[in-house]
């Protein structure tokens, strides 16, 4: 009985790994859309958009990240370039800021530009956060997180607008 248990228990621990990694077998995500203002996120097919989703931002959400632990949110079109599945919020995918004018205005500016600018999910620790909880980041629902791993690859372009 206590092997069987185990074996349940080990069974059943890897089927709740398992079930966060979605496959995707619809149109291609061709860009994603952020609008800071409306707090939405768009997952494009060229013009059209096949999901949408409500999004958290940084904690200082207004205006273009220049400095790193501004609470900013980066604005203008950048790439999705990684992806964490063991990311401690749930899953996560990169986006490549700073970009050479990001790293180029900060220098002038004497200052450093941050960067681990990710859309990711949101762990339990941060389930009090309120709306704009981030350092920075874009955050979503841990489920919603899910289909945006498997329907966003790595060389999607993402805009990001105020």
């Amino acid at each position: 009985m206590v092997r069987f248990l185990a074996i349940l228990a080990a069974v059943l621990a890897l089927s709740g790994c398992a079930s966060k990694f979605k496959t995707y077998d619809g149109p291609e995500v061709t860009h994603v859309l952020v609008n800071k203002g409306a707090r939405k996120m768009y997952l494009l097919h060229h013009d059209t958009a096949l999901k949408s989703y409500d999004i958290g931002l940084g904690f200082a959400p207004v205006g273009h990240k220049q400095v790193k632990g501004d609470g900013k949110t980066p604005e203008g079109t950048y790439i999705i370039d990684r992806r964490n599945p063991k990311s401690e919020f749930h899953l996560s995918i990169g986006i490549n800021y700073p970009r050479d004018a990001d790293k180029r205005s900060a220098r002038e500016a004497g200052v450093n530009p941050g960067g681990d600018i990710f859309i990711h999910g949101r762990p339990w620790k941060y389930r009090k956060g309120g709306r704009d909880w981030t350092a920075g980041c874009i955050a979503v629902t841990n489920r919603e997180m899910e289909d945006i791993y498997a329907m966003v690859k790595n060389g999607t372009p993402i805009t990001i607008t105020p």
